[in-house]
């Protein structure tokens, strides 16, 4: 197992890709923290992992609230002495064309998408720092590389991660931390269940594997960028897309 006895945070674990990734870092050995806004979902993720014989805590986490962070970190370290895994995946979305868009929900997007994941990575690095290791693993887009219609806001909060990572990279590198960015492309998570069977035909026509990615298929990216074997891979951004960009 890749990932034995990893603690391993997970931002926004109670469904879609971040459900899948704790799912996977369990199966890899991980211990997994699994952290969400919802009660019912932190739940649901926990039985999962350990349905399959599989070891996870919960906490309800808001990532704009730092508070609830440090809370939820402070426990994790009472209970277990280290952190060696940050998956920064909690984020939402809240569309509009830049003319159309309010300031309420820019400011939404940008509070839980960037400064979420600047949260979370201010209240673990300095134990990382003090452990002389560390992953942390930035949830990005194709959308925070090649922008896209109707989301300023989200793609700047993409754009924006990817930032954090080459900046953490060369920062925290030195102290034996590597920092990624993943960007998924299109993904057949709950987000797209009111979208019209023609829009997501289209969507697949893009993809010149001819599907939707699964949210599986972005858990074995976080998967194998948290464990050794991707131990020389800092400050990378890597689409998981089905060629989508092409």
């Amino acid at each position: 197992m890749r990932l034995k006895d990893k603690v391993s945070i997970i931002t926004g674990a109670g469904r879609g890709i971040g459900q899948a990734t704790a799912l996977k870092f369990a199966r890899e050995g991980a211990i997994v923290i699994v952290c969400d806004m919802g009660q019912a979902s932190v739940d649901e993720t926990v039985a999962a992992i350990r349905a399959e014989g599989g070891t996870a805590d919960g906490f309800v986490v808001d990532v704009t609230k730092r508070a609830q962070i440090d809370a939820m970190v402070e426990a994790v370290m009472a209970t277990h002495g280290r952190i060696d895994t940050l998956v920064n995946n909690a984020g939402i979305v809240a569309d509009a064309q830049l003319r159309k868009m309010s300031d309420a929900a820019f400011d939404r997007v940008i509070d839980v998408n960037l400064k979420g994941t600047y949260n979370c990575a201010r209240a673990v690095v300095d134990i990382m720092v003090a452990q002389g290791s560390g992953v942390i693993l930035n949830a990005s887009s194709i959308v925070g590389i090649f922008g896209n219609f109707g989301q300023s806001n989200y793609a700047a909060s993409k754009f924006g991660v990817i930032g954090f990572v080459k900046t953490w990279a060369r920062e925290l590198g030195p102290k034996g931390i590597r920092a990624n960015a993943v960007c998924p492309g299109f993904v057949e998570t709950p987000i797209l269940d009111t979208v019209p069977e023609k829009v997501l035909d289209a969507m697949r026509a893009r993809v010149p594997l001819g599907r939707l990615g699964k949210p599986e298929d972005i858990a074995n990216t976080y998967a194998f960028l948290a464990s050794d074997e991707a131990a020389y891979i800092n400050g990378a951004v890597i689409e998981v897309s089905g060629g989508a960009t092409i």
